[in-house]
């Protein structure tokens, strides 16, 4: 079992920064993957920013050039989102994902259907 806890939302205006950060307990076997999503009321959950084992990243259109999807140098369970010129449609609740499971290689991407855990989320509010 894993478990992942978020870090780091809070309020901001418009074109400040935000670092989130996910902290990953328990077992997380070698070719796994992590990501952010995030959700507002009333619509589907929306893939951010996701991270493989191997380095590859992956981002929304929407924030490319903006946010910054990482992993600690030393400790590849912390996962981190540096939000860069924050725009008021960024507001949302921020979740963190992974995927892991022995003898299989994440593919997830921006897909919350490849992931298997799931954090609590930390909220994120940009205003004008």
């Amino acid at each position: 079992q894993v478990q992942l806890a978020e870090s780091g939302g809070g309020s901001v205006q418009a074109g400040g920064s935000l670092r989130l950060s996910c902290v990953a307990s328990g077992t997380m076997y070698v070719r796994n993957c992590m990501g952010w999503f995030r959700q507002t009321p009333g619509k589907e959950r929306e893939g951010v920013a996701g991270i493989s084992s191997d380095g590859t990243t992956t981002y929304a259109d929407s924030v490319k050039g903006r946010f910054t999807i990482s992993q600690g140098n030393a400790n590849k369970k912390i996962l981190y989102l540096q939000m860069d010129s924050l725009k008021p449609e960024d507001s949302a609740e921020y979740v963190c994902a992974a995927y892991t499971r022995q003898f299989s290689v994440c593919n997830a991407g921006l897909n919350a259907g490849g992931y298997n855990y799931w954090g609590q989320g930390t909220q994120v509010t940009v205003s004008v």
